[in-house]
Parts: C-alpha cells; sequence; structure tokens
C-alpha cells in the first residue's frame, strides 16, 4: 500500500502580487456578499459572528465585485484559538479561485517575492503561488480592530 502525499489546498487570488495557497482546513466558508460597493466590507456578519474582514487589494489589486451581479467573495479562516478574533475574512480578487490537489511533485519551490508577507511560495501549473503567514495576517487582522 502507498502513502498518499498530496495535500488538498485551495488556490485564493487576494491582489495582483498574491495568490495564496491554503489548506482546506483552514478556511471556514467562501462567501457571497452582496454589495452595490467596489470596496469590500470590513466586517462581515457570518454565521452570527462579527467577522474583520482584511483586504490586500484595496490600492492595487483587480475587482472585488463582480457588478453585473452585484456581489463578491470573501474567504472566512479559522482563526488561532486564544486571539482576539475566532475566525476573519479576505476578499477574493480576480479569477482564479479553486481548490486542488498539491503533491509534491507537482510544485517547485520560488523565492518568497519582495513585500509579500509569505512563509513561502512555489510555482505549480506555471503560476507562483504563496503560502500565507496566516499567524501573523490573524494578528493584523486584531491589530486593525
Amino acid at each position: 500500500m502507498t502513502q498518499d502525499t498530496t495535500t488538498w489546498c485551495v488556490l485564493i487570488p487576494c491582489c495582483t502580487e498574491e495568490t495564496w495557497a491554503v489548506p482546506q482546513q483552514c478556511l471556514g466558508e467562501i462567501v457571497t456578499v452582496q454589495s452595490e460597493s467596489d470596496t469590500p466590507p470590513a466586517e462581515l456578519d457570518w454565521r452570527g459572528q462579527s467577522v474583520p474582514v482584511f483586504d490586500l487589494g484595496a490600492v492595487s489589486g483587480p475587482a472585488w465585485r463582480e457588478p453585473r451581479r452585484g456581489s463578491g467573495l470573501v474567504a472566512i479562516f479559522v482563526g488561532l484559538k486564544g486571539e482576539a478574533c475566532e475566525y476573519w475574512g479576505i476578499p477574493v480578487r480576480g479569477k482564479g479561485l479553486r481548490m486542488v490537489s498539491l503533491a509534491e511533485e507537482d510544485v517547485e519551490d520560488t523565492p518568497v517575492p519582495e513585500g509579500v508577507n509569505a512563509r513561502a511560495a512555489f510555482k505549480f501549473e506555471g503560476e507562483t503561488y504563496q503560502v500565507p503567514d496566516l499567524e501573523c495576517f490573524q494578528k493584523q487582522v486584531v491589530a486593525s480592530r
């Protein structure tokens, strides 16, 4: 019997410079948010929780909202226990949101781009993805509240 060495990850476009690759179990849900604004909400009500939203693409990035549908997507992350927020969100910006099964032989390590807050980066199918420092981002979200 062979051991399965693949990891299910969700690829989340966050801004022009960053597309995150996160393990599936780090996400609570991808939420559709109805909005007339081109700016994602700073907070949203999700399952009875007030969830802060941290926008990486506010300055430069693809559109958050699909104008014809009047909605955008927010990825809700499960926060680390003991921190000030149980959940936090990142707006999904642009195209490419998908779930993939990654095997070690399918990815190629690459340097983390300058100015990107990530633990690692890799190439997959010709595109560069970042493994974000989720603990650091959660602390930034808490500090910005």
